[in-house]
């Protein structure tokens, strides 16, 4: 079993423009430990600010009221006592104490020499056990003291091996490690020190935080550390869904992490933070269980032929089936069950014909555009289409008014005709009862009623469907354009209504 300590709050809060309230901490806290029942969290940095102590106060006493105190952790500095005190007055009993984990940060960041630093880490862990305060201590900028200065990694742990320390905490702090070097630096922490239990912190900065944080446990590091989302300094720290699934999958080790709420979880933080989720990161993004080409779908329906072990069920998620100009029946079939629609199959070609033509013009095609694309081809009422537009171009100018010119096949013959009019749409219709009026001697119908509406949801993108009411001689009908322009839609249903007036 793999342990796992969650940093959303304390080092994923580094993330550039993140701040998180007090509630908000409270609210992530609580999801992490209840609903992913990830180990342990670390909360804060001790001595951050007033807000931050009452924070991690808020915290603490949640904490305290559900019997997990002792899985909430506050990264703390070797201070003569302030942090332990800090810690101890919030109601925290767990310090994640930094240390220096290379000789280069000793010597220049704090002026000291190992021998020095040693003995005050020595002293701080003293004060923090006299206090009531478990010590974790991390081995900052461990890796380049793998790389460069490993012998005072040695002599760091060999002087405090007899301590009182829960937990020696490895971070490749400045993301330069790569699996092979993170395996070889971990086997030899394991090897050397059989009896310490030790935790690896990944940063990203390579793109290799999961790889980084799997080679360490096949190297047999018990603990590893995660954010949300990946959040965290820089490139951020290793995305909790990514190395859980990798860790069961790839692994085959456990973790006490519930995967059926992944999702939900890293929404949330999603929310809180405004930090969005790229469509593509795998187990959380929006599209990773999406199958775009038709021969995906094909396959799927074919003994499951395109699916992997992330199976979208396990986070709380479903498969999905891409609408657009690669789609072919098999993705809209799958979409179709989905909404409890059956289609004959000249019905199916003309709804998939339809779906790849507007596929080219819109991005996206979703399953709640599907209804209002089936209508629009399903539900036309033309037999015969005598009446072709084959022209038009709208004109909007700030200060004048929409101007309107169309090319018209009607029964064989061309017309063409310009006018002007309050909206887009009304210089159109005008040009068209010009062309009725004056140059056929016809009547042409009344607008009786005109409405609009897009699939819910109420997406900028979304697919525009017009249903426009007339009236011809007496009778009203209507008529039905949908496309992802209003101005388009509106041309559409108003060329299906010239239609059905021929074949009246």
């Amino acid at each position: 079993m793999i342990e796992i300590l969650d940093t959303t709050l304390r080092d994923g809060e580094q993330t550039s423009g993140v701040s998180f309230s007090a509630r908000e901490k409270l609210s992530i806290a609580r999801l992490l430990l209840e609903e992913l029942k990830v180990n342990r969290i670390e909360v804060a940095s001790a001595r951050v600010s007033e807000g931050e102590f009452e924070a991690v106060r808020m915290i603490a006493r949640w904490a305290a009221e559900h019997n997990c105190l002792d899985r909430i952790e506050v990264l703390g500095f070797v201070d003569g006592g302030v942090s332990i005190q800090w810690i101890q007055d919030a109601g925290c009993r767990v310090i994640n104490l930094l240390t220096k984990g290379s000789e280069r940060h000793c010597r220049e960041q704090l002026k000291k020499t190992p021998e020095q630093h040693l003995a005050d880490i020595r002293q701080a862990i003293v004060q923090a056990h006299a206090a009531g305060v478990a010590v974790n201590l991390y081995l900052e900028d461990w890796s380049n003291g793998m790389i460069h200065s490993r012998d005072y990694v040695y002599a760091m742990i060999d002087g405090l091996q007899d301590a009182a320390v829960e937990r020696f905490m490895l971070p490749d702090t400045l993301g330069i490690l790569n699996p092979y070097n993170t395996e070889e630096f971990c086997r030899d922490m394991v090897a050397r020190y059989p009896s310490l239990r030790f935790d690896f912190h990944a940063h990203n900065d390579y793109d290799l935080a999961v790889a980084n944080v799997a080679a360490a446990v096949k190297a047999g590091i018990g603990g590893v550390h995660t954010t949300i989302n990946g959040l965290g300094e820089r490139a951020g720290n290793t995305p909790l869904s990514s190395i859980v699934a990798v860790l069961h999958d790839q692994m085959k080790v456990r973790t006490t992490v519930v995967e059926q709420n992944i999702n939900h979880v890293s929404r949330m933080v999603e929310t809180y933070t405004a930090v969005h989720i790229p469509a593509n990161k795998p187990v959380v993004g929006e599209h990773v269980f999406t199958q775009c080409a038709g021969i995906h779908a094909d396959g799927d329906n074919k003994n499951n032929l395109y699916y992997n072990d992330l199976l979208p069920e396990r986070f709380g998620r479903v498969r999905e089936y891409a609408l657009g100009k690669m789609s072919g029946k098999a993705n809209i079939r799958k979409n179709l069950e989905a909404l409890g629609i059956t289609l004959d199959d000249e019905a199916m070609q003309k709804v998939t014909a339809r779906i790849i033509e507007l596929g080219d013009k819109k991005e996206v095609v979703t399953t709640d555009d599907l209804p209002y694309i089936i209508s629009d081809v399903l539900k036309q009422d033309v037999q015969d289409n005598k009446v072709k537009m084959l022209n038009y171009n709208l004109s909007l100018s700030h200060g004048l008014k929409p101007v309107a010119t169309l090319r018209i096949e009607i029964n064989g013959e061309e017309y063409e005709e310009t006018s002007n009019g309050d909206g887009q749409y009304d210089a159109f219709v005008k040009a068209l009862r010009k062309i009725y009026k004056k140059q056929l001697k016809r009547d042409f119908p009344m607008l009786a009623n005109y409405t609009v509406s897009i699939p819910p949801g109420g997406r900028t993108d979304a697919f525009v469907q017009t249903i426009i009411t007339w009236t011809y001689r007496g009778e009203s009908f209507k008529t039905r354009g949908l496309d992802a322009d209003q101005s388009e839609a509106a041309i559409k249903a108003t060329v299906k209504m010239l239609n059905k007036i021929e074949n009246m």
